[in-house]
């Protein structure tokens, strides 16, 4: 019986230290990655603000093929729409908010599964003969403390897939 109260305490134990310094923790996490394409900024331009392109490109449309895609709103800048599910990679909707051809990207990112919305934005700047890119998303997990312990590790969460997507994007925008 003394092993079961024991454990029954260093269970609520466990919980209060999860719920009550996750309470304590920063809601808002930030992700930024960059590289370095030799294509000009307006091929670059093209294959970020059509939302059917981004298949060609990102990581998370390569983990999962079967991942089912709807498209809204015009064909490509801002108020372009895309929604998927998917069983690997979670379902979302990304909506493109600002559109500066050649210079920048905008987007609003919002995953129901956990009631969260992102902004991220994807900047071109001519460097050279090619075009450094940086991709930057500011999250927010909100007022949920277990959902504040992912925000603490977001930035290794989700670089990973920035880095493999901009690496895509390089050897597509390089092609002749």
């Amino acid at each position: 019986m003394k092993l079961l109260k024991t454990l029954a305490v260093l269970i609520l134990g466990l919980v209060a230290v999860l719920l009550l310094g996750g309470l304590l923790l920063s809601s808002k996490f930030t992700v930024t990655r960059t590289a370095q394409i030799q294509a000009a900024p307006d091929k670059v331009y093209a294959l970020l603000a059509n939302p059917r392109h981004w298949k060609q490109w990102s990581v998370w449309n390569q983990r999962d093929p079967a991942m089912q895609i709807e498209y809204s709103g015009p064909e490509s800048g801002s108020g372009a729409v895309w929604a998927w599910k998917s069983k690997s990679e979670g379902d979302g909707r990304m909506t493109f908010t600002t559109a500066e051809p050649g210079q920048r990207l905008g987007y609003e990112l919002f995953f129901p599964d956990f009631g969260t919305t992102s902004q991220g934005e994807l900047r071109l700047e001519p460097s050279g003969s090619g075009t450094k890119i940086s991709w930057v998303m500011n999250g927010d997990m909100g007022s949920n403390p277990l959902f504040r312990w992912l925000a603490l590790f977001g930035d290794r969460m989700v670089g990973p897939d920035f880095e493999a997507g901009l690496a895509n994007l390089k050897a597509l925008a390089e092609q002749p």
